[in-house]
């Protein structure tokens, strides 16, 4: 009798264990609309961007993303990324460059991968915007390292490659 006491109770620990993972566990569904828009700080970006819907994964993940919208002649700032960015281009047309690479145009359906640690910058063309889905992983909390802004010289030999 007292082996089968042990027995159910250990049961009843383990279902309740079991019971309480699965509530930790859930999914979580932020609707669009529910986190306001933010303005793209003038340290890091050129120009008018809004940055829509971010997320972020709680630990142990560390993924993070957000919804990016360049106007015309809107860029990033140089930076890097200390596990690399993937870039989903959705509306427009932009531009991304590598330090010391070419610029390549970007348009709707191009997916972009950035290495990690490659010095970068992305934005709009001159005449139309961009809208991308950023995605990117953070390494001991950080996800970005922004560095000096891309000059309008560099901005507008761009064009001309």
């Amino acid at each position: 009798m007292k082996k089968l006491t042990v027995m159910a109770l250990a049961l009843a620990l383990s279902i309740s264990a079991v019971s309480a993972q699965e509530k930790e566990a859930s999914l979580t569904l932020s609707h669009s609309g529910d986190k306001p828009s933010v303005k793209g700080p003038a340290n890091t970006f050129t120009g008018a961007v809004r940055i829509d819907a971010p997320f972020q994964a709680t630990a142990p993940a560390r993924v993070s993303g957000a919804t990016v919208t360049f106007e015309p002649a809107a860029r990033t700032a140089w930076h890097t990324h200390p596990l690399g960015q993937t870039l989903i281009v959705t509306a427009g047309a932009g531009r991304v460059q590598a330090w010391g690479e070419p610029v390549h145009e970007i348009r709707p359906g191009d997916i972009v991968w950035i290495p990690a640690g490659v010095k970068h910058w992305h934005g709009a063309t001159p005449h139309q915007g961009l809208s991308h889905i950023a995605i990117a992983e953070a390494l001991d909390g950080r996800v970005v390292n922004w560095l000096e802004k891309v000059s309008d010289e560099q901005y507008g030999a761009a064009g001309k490659s």
